[in-house]
């Protein structure tokens, strides 16, 4: 009785060994493939997190040093500019220890403060995310309240003719809006 299951080859093999270790070849190739890729993902995005590390601590040595401009402008021995001086001063070793650490090291370090004081920790993000706002906010307000000529927009009643002039801008007649105590002060 002869094995259906097991056709022979040349190598004396049956065809499902040959196909496992051709499955398994192309998986661990597939695996040397895959770290080399990944391998390669993070040495990027070290290099990469490494040039923004280097660029916020330029960042932060020029707030320093015009910190230290603007102190050595102020009457010597003044409160103001002791306080710039020594906000320039730590400014200036924040940047150098960002600059000796790893980014490993700065997390962990901002990690370990939160942890020790988190209610300093959560107020400061507070405070940052206000000011972020507050900055965004600023920057879109800016741009929305420009008309195409560059003039701030202005708000027009239509909706009571009697309470609205005549201004002529540039040659032509636009009409604007009288508050009831503009009326008054015209009389």
């Amino acid at each position: 009785m002869t094995n259906t299951n097991r056709i022979r080859t040349g190598a004396d093999k049956p065809i499902g060994e040959k196909a496992k270790k051709a499955a398994t070849a192309a998986t661990q190739e597939a695996k040397a493939t895959a770290q080399g890729v990944a391998d390669t993902v993070a040495t990027e995005a070290g290099n990469y997190a490494g040039q923004a590390k280097d660029a916020a601590a330029d960042e932060v040595k020029g707030v320093a040093s015009a910190l230290r401009t603007a102190a050595e402008e102020m009457r010597s021995g003044s409160p103001q500019e002791r306080t710039f001086s020594q906000i320039a001063e730590g400014l200036a070793d924040a940047s150098d220890a960002m600059r000796d650490k790893d980014l490993g090291e700065i997390v962990g370090a901002v990690s370990d403060f939160a942890k020790r004081n988190p209610m300093v920790f959560l107020g400061s993000a507070a405070l940052i995310g206000f000011a972020a706002t507050r900055f965004a906010k600023a920057s879109s307000d800016q741009s929305s309240n420009t008309t195409s000529y560059g003039e701030r927009g202005r708000y027009v009643d239509l909706r009571d003719q009697s309470r609205t002039n005549t201004a002529t801008t540039a040659g032509r007649n636009t009409p604007t809006s009288t508050t009831p105590s503009q009326k008054e002060s015209d009389q």
